[in-house]
């Protein structure tokens, strides 16, 4: 599984100032965000100011990731109709609480990806609440469109009715079970978010926790930590021989004009190989 998944980084989609700055970070993902960061009465402006800087997806050295609003915030089907378009790497469903919940996305999108000519979009599931925790595997496994499941500890720990600490006790189990039933399923795990932006001690100690895990990387709210979380989620050894591999094995299927080929009995294709270049570039084994 040949990807950078370090660093998804929120970007409110209501400020288009943050919009453009976007353009020029290193995350590995940028993730414009529909949801919490947005006020109700400034959901359609979003929308509209993600719908240009989608046309403009050129400009963005990343993957590009909208956070739609959750399923059952009678929002979602607006949000798709805007988003789904050509530029957008993937979509972040927040609070998923089951597989139907998935299901019903599932469709929508299909209909306006066959109306727009588009590819399948990947789908990344947030899991955030206690129903969510007790079925994240079948959640995980529930689409192909899935890659990664995220964790979502402050809605979590809400609806436990826990307070929330830097340590984030109450949401132990749950925390350590959604990378496992990712891994299950064949999917990625990213850790939530670091809340103190003063705090860079305690963001590393939290990247190295979520790492032991086995998560691939985590949910980040700021620039500035980028750099922390992607130092601790530096590349296995194991990941850098399947990029090389995925290279190798692509390079030659497109000198034989096949285009998609296998690796390893994996299906992989143009945006497996860009994935595995910057992989590699990053760790300076490209």
């Amino acid at each position: 599984m040949s990807r950078l998944l370090r660093s998804l980084l929120f970007v409110p989609g209501n400020n288009q100032r943050f919009l453009e700055k976007a353009k020029t970070l290193s995350s590995d993902i940028v993730c414009f965000d529909l949801e919490d960061s947005v006020p109700l009465e400034e959901k359609k402006s979003a929308r509209n100011l993600i719908k240009k800087a989608l046309e403009n997806r050129s400009e963005y050295q990343t993957e590009i990731y909208v956070r739609t609003n959750s399923p059952v915030s009678g929002l979602i089907g607006d949000d798709l109709v805007v988003i789904v378009q050509k530029g957008i790497d993937g979509i972040v469903i927040p609070k998923v609480n089951n597989v139907s919940e998935i299901k019903k996305i599932e469709k929508a999108l299909a209909g306006l990806e066959k109306k727009r000519k588009l590819k399948p979009i990947e789908l990344m599931a947030s899991i955030e609440s206690s129903e969510g925790v007790v079925n994240s595997y079948n959640i995980a496994s529930s689409s192909k469109r899935i890659s990664a499941l995220v964790f979502g500890v402050f809605d979590l720990l809400n609806d436990l009715g826990v307070e929330y600490t830097k340590e984030a006790e109450g949401a132990r189990y749950a925390r350590a079970k959604i990378p496992i039933d990712a891994k299950a399923a064949g999917k990625y795990a990213l850790d939530a978010i670091w809340q103190d932006l003063n705090d860079e001690t305690g963001l590393e100690k939290d990247c190295m926790a979520a790492k032991s895990l086995g998560y691939a990387g985590k949910t980040i709210i700021h620039p500035n930590q980028i750099q922390t979380t992607h130092r601790v989620f530096h590349p296995t050894n194991q990941e850098i021989e399947w990029a090389k591999k995925v290279i190798s094995a692509y390079k030659e299927a497109k000198q034989k004009k096949t285009g998609a080929t296998k690796v390893e009995g994996k299906m992989i294709d143009e945006v497996h190989f860009k994935r595995a270049e910057a992989l590699l570039a990053s760790v300076g084994s490209a």
